[in-house]
């Protein structure tokens, strides 16, 4: 409270931050208790306020202090002249957007993502059809995170919309389907408002990668802690299952080395990685090259520094990341309790884990088959034959006369049939008679010739040349390409 007398006859009232003028004989100090709350107030000069003059500055040092006044006591008239507002526009915020996460698990649909978060299913299938002119909602896959922003309640809204709603109309929708693209659906402004969806490319910039390190145990383990991506590390190991015996032939102080493509975002954060160009294996001091080259066929392959393709008839180990639980020959059942002739090789991995055909062919069956559970089993050329037993499932669209090629999905491991534990059952027959699958000699695969060689040999020096960039201090881990 702000009390000045002007004159003895006229006063002026500060109260809640509005000014009055009083009319009144009695001064207005005996016109408000003596206990309320008053505030400061600073005169611009030394002299007593004239009453001829209409305005006087006055700085009132707590205009937020209100005064209690006991009506009975102010007989007096009293007009409003001027108010300081005590919250000014900027104070007041606006109801701000909601935002809200959702999670895509298996069986749902984008339909009903949208209405159990809140949107109407008008509204959800506005935003579904501006989709589809960027993305097909097909290619929602469990496990994709979408971003929905909702207005505020207190936004307009439809008598359906406000029934039991807690948020306002859907504004905007969107997601990453892949570490390059980025998805969003929105609304447009105005009376016509309408969802119009855009795609957006994240730019990446592509290095090449170089990782080395010595095996102490396993490839695997020493690729994981020179921190090769996983993506890329299954690709050198399918590259060389051809040739190598990652169970028998790997051993300690044995070595690789492996160049990549690896792309990164405008953080400098790896995104992705691309193709694996070089790999070499050390193993007890003999170096097993292999470089990624396209001949004229038109399918790309990896060949050893002499144009020899690395890739045979059949491949020895038709699963990724699989541990070799037990070996062609001799050996105690494990369910049967009795020495019998085991025929093939079992790979131990997860339930679940791919399985590809070891070389192209034409499947023979894919079905049920006695105390091998799901079974399949493939002819391929020059006499040969492959099997595969306790399986989980087959692949989609795997049936006796359906051909395949080399390193196609055929089915996931499992563990149907007589079988103590998920793994592959995998067999090679030459001429209808089981072989070792892990030494069976197979025939070699395509040796680069004439044009193709000459063309090899030049992609040949680009790599060394970029392993050697590589190598140098300065580019221990990156080089930048065009």
């Amino acid at each position: 409270m702000v009390n000045a007398a002007l004159g003895g006859s006229l006063s002026i009232l500060a109260l809640g931050g509005i000014y009055f003028w009083l009319s009144s004989s009695t001064p207005i100090e005996e016109q408000v208790t003596n206990n309320s709350p008053s505030a400061s107030v600073e005169m611009t000069n030394d002299e007593s306020i004239d009453a001829n003059i209409n305005t006087q500055d006055i700085t009132v040092a707590s205009p937020e202090v209100v005064a209690t006044l006991k009506t009975d006591l102010l007989t007096s008239e009293y007009i409003a002249v001027g108010a300081v507002p005590t919250e000014t526009a900027a104070d007041i915020q606006e109801p701000s957007d909601i935002e809200k996460m959702v999670t895509v698990s298996h069986g749902d649909t984008l339909m009903s993502l949208l209405v159990t978060a809140g949107a109407t299913r008008s509204e959800a299938h506005g935003a579904i059809t501006a989709l589809t002119d960027v993305y097909s909602p097909r290619k929602i896959r469990p496990g994709l995170d979408i971003a929905l922003t909702f207005a505020p309640p207190s936004a307009p809204v439809t008598e359906e919309q406000a029934k039991e709603r807690n948020v306002g109309p859907l504004r905007a929708m969107q997601f990453q389907p892949s570490v390059e693209r980025i998805v969003k659906v929105s609304t447009t402004e105005g009376e016509d408002s309408k969802y119009i969806a855009e795609e957006i490319q994240r730019p990446l910039t592509m290095r090449m990668a170089r990782s080395t390190n010595e095996i102490t145990s396993s490839l695997y383990l020493a690729a994981t802690n020179a921190s090769v991506p996983n993506d890329i590390m299954i690709k050198m190991i399918r590259a060389y299952s051809f040739d190598v015996d990652f169970q028998r032939e790997i051993q300690k102080g044995d070595s690789f080395e492996v160049v990549y493509e690896a792309f990164y975002d405008e953080d400098g954060n790896l995104a992705r990685t691309g193709e694996m160009l070089y790999g070499r294996l050390n193993l007890s001091g003999d170096d097993l090259q292999l470089y990624r080259f396209t001949p004229s066929s038109g399918f790309t392959d990896y060949f050893n520094e002499k144009g020899q393709s690395a890739k045979k008839a059949l491949m020895r180990t038709p699963v990724d990341g699989a541990r070799l639980s037990s070996r062609f020959g001799k050996r105690k059942h494990p369910v049967l309790g009795y020495t019998k002739m085991h025929k093939g090789v079992d790979f131990a991995a997860p339930r679940g884990t791919p399985i590809y055909a070891a070389g192209d062919g034409v499947i023979l069956r894919a079905n049920r088959f006695s105390s091998f559970g799901n079974y399949i089993k493939i002819r391929h050329h020059s006499g040969y034959e492959t099997a595969y037993a306790h399986l989980k499932g087959f692949a989609k669209g795997i049936r006796k006369s359906k051909r395949v090629r080399q390193g196609q999905v055929i089915g996931y491991v499992g563990t149907t049939g007589r079988s103590t534990g998920p793994h592959l059952h995998y067999e090679v027959l030459f001429n209808g008679r089981q072989v070792n699958p892990l030494g069976v000699k197979l025939p070699a695969g395509e040796k680069l010739k004439k044009a193709d060689l000459k063309k090899f040999k030049v992609e040949q020096a680009k790599i060394d040349k970029i392993i050697e960039e590589l190598e140098k201090p300065a580019a221990i881990a990156k080089l930048e390409t065009n």
